[in-house]
């Protein structure tokens, strides 16, 4: 799939959740309070994690903040996998996700 087409799926994506309603009002200021534990992680320039693979750990800042909200959503409910994150996400409520995606939406944890 090239840039084009992977950037029109995501635009998609984002209208057909915001359609549905099914994302959260997140609160970036409450964000940042939850969202230090990721900073562990994805809070460090080219860190790379070796459990469970060995890849590349993503920066979160600026990233939009229905993808967070759909990615931390997937890897709760056990459909997106990866044993770290699946954990990470377990104990996160809907509101918990939603602040932490509005605080990285936000430019914030770069």
């Amino acid at each position: 799939m090239n840039a084009f087409n992977l950037a029109t799926a995501g635009m998609a994506l984002v209208a057909a959740f915001a359609a549905a309603g099914a994302l959260a009002q997140g609160d970036a200021a409450a964000g940042r309070d939850k969202s230090r534990i990721c900073a562990g992680c994805h809070g460090i320039q080219d860190y790379r994690n070796a459990f469970p693979d060995v890849y590349p750990v993503p920066r979160l800042g600026g990233q939009v903040d229905v993808y967070l909200e759909k990615s931390l959503k997937d890897f709760r409910s056990g459909a997106r996998k990866h044993v770290s994150m699946q954990g990470m996400a377990a104990s996160l409520s809907d509101q918990d996700i939603a602040d932490i995606a509005a605080y990285y939406a936000a430019g914030s944890g770069k």
